[in-house]
């Protein structure tokens, strides 16, 4: 049986308070991560209990969806979440789905969710919906990418459905809501285990026994891998501009591979996104269409890498960031288990109320989308910089 085309929300309610009640437990068994809240930013979420709320947080890892879930029981909340399509495979899709998740296919503009995303918003007048507007992962624990405008662009569109229908202007609220991990115990050894696993993959005889130049040297020769692959030989310049001149071309080959009109214009990600939605509508993919779908993945992986993220702070954090990075390219492995227990330290922003925008939509619609994505994003990566400011001064 093919599958379907959008999976609905098809939250129970008993089954999600009860599945709440056993998440601190299993977060900290299967994940190895517990949360940090204070008291005052559960209550920015308590106090809009009565109204709309679409909470907005960064995605630095796949294990983000779980801190919003163990969010949800700590306030005591049933939350929605929006998912890519490509996360609802086997047994999960249907806990996802009881848990309140539906599906989005990313890069084809997708109707369905989209107007499923709008009556959810206009009927259900305390709707709780999470919406990851970096639209995918980052693999940065301290990096927000930017944000893609259509989590506020939903939001205005429902919000003018609701005020045409019933005559009001209601309050209808983004939330900012920061995520930041810190690992609970010293991670040297976890560091050194995952270099010496890399090097011993890559052929690589470490310069000495520090971690960053270890680090670099792995970087190095990943980058003049795939320098061969795909362009036949190494490259010149700064490893900053040939990790540049990598995502481009792999890019311009995959979307030339399956027929697609490269579109400069557009971020990365979109692109890539384009890609991934034509060989995700194939019912039985060939080979060559799965090795695209690949080269697409790999991308994603190292779409906000630079060099100099972890000298400029190394930290633990950084530094495993780093290192499951190229350890998803070396071993083809999609989600690396987690390096140690770790504490996932959750920061709520003030809420923003597009009430007090309407009149700027209604003015210049794409303008106030765009400020208002841009503030979302600036708050969110300055509540990240805050945590990792508090824990600096705490260590």
């Amino acid at each position: 049986m093919p599958a379907p085309d959008f999976y609905p929300d098809r939250q129970n309610p008993l089954f999600t308070r009860l599945f709440q009640s056993l998440s601190y437990p299993l977060a900290w068994w299967k994940y190895q991560m517990r949360l940090r809240i204070s008291i005052e930013d559960v209550a920015k979420l308590k106090v809009l209990r009565g109204d709309r709320v679409i909470l907005m947080p960064n995605h630095p890892t796949f294990d983000d969806p779980i801190v919003l879930f163990l969010l949800s029981t700590r306030a005591g909340e049933l939350f929605h979440f929006l998912s890519a399509y490509a996360n609802f495979k086997g047994l999960q899709t249907k806990l996802m789905q009881y848990l309140g998740t539906y599906s989005i296919k990313r890069g084809v503009g997708d109707r369905t969710s989209i107007a499923y995303t709008l009556k959810l918003l206009e009927t259900h007048a305390r709707c709780r919906l999470v919406i990851f507007p970096e639209g995918g992962c980052s693999f940065q624990n301290d990096t927000v990418m930017t944000f893609r405008p259509g989590a506020v662009q939903l939001a205005m569109q429902a919000m003018a459905r609701i005020i045409k229908k019933t005559k009001t202007v209601p309050n209808f609220y983004l939330l900012p809501v920061s995520v930041k991990y810190y690992y609970t115990r010293p991670m040297n050894w976890a560091i050194e285990q995952s270099l010496i696993g890399l090097e011993t993959a890559l052929n690589i005889t470490p310069p000495d026994l520090n971690f960053y130049p270890r680090l670099r040297g792995i970087g190095e020769a990943v980058s003049r891998q795939f320098e061969q692959e795909y362009f036949g030989h190494e490259l010149e310049g700064s490893l900053n501009d040939r990790i540049a001149q990598i995502r481009a071309q792999m890019l311009t080959i995959c979307e030339q591979e399956i027929g697609l009109e490269p579109m400069p214009s557009l971020p990365l990600r979109e692109r890539v996104y384009r890609v991934q939605a034509i060989v995700e509508e194939q019912e039985n993919p060939s080979p060559e269409h799965r090795r695209i779908y690949r080269g697409t993945v790999r991308l994603l992986n190292f779409d906000s890498l630079y060099d100099g993220y972890v000298a400029a702070v190394p930290t633990p954090e950084r530094f495993l960031d780093t290192l499951t990075r190229l350890e998803r390219e070396v071993f083809n492995i999609d989600k690396p288990k987690p390096k140690g227990d770790r504490f996932a330290y959750v920061k709520v922003g003030d809420p923003i109320n597009l009430a007090d925008y309407l009149a700027d939509y209604q003015r210049d619609r794409t303008a106030t989308i765009d400020h208002l994505t841009a503030t979302m994003q600036g708050i969110v990566q300055q509540n990240v910089d805050q945590i990792s400011a508090q824990l600096h001064q705490s260590a």
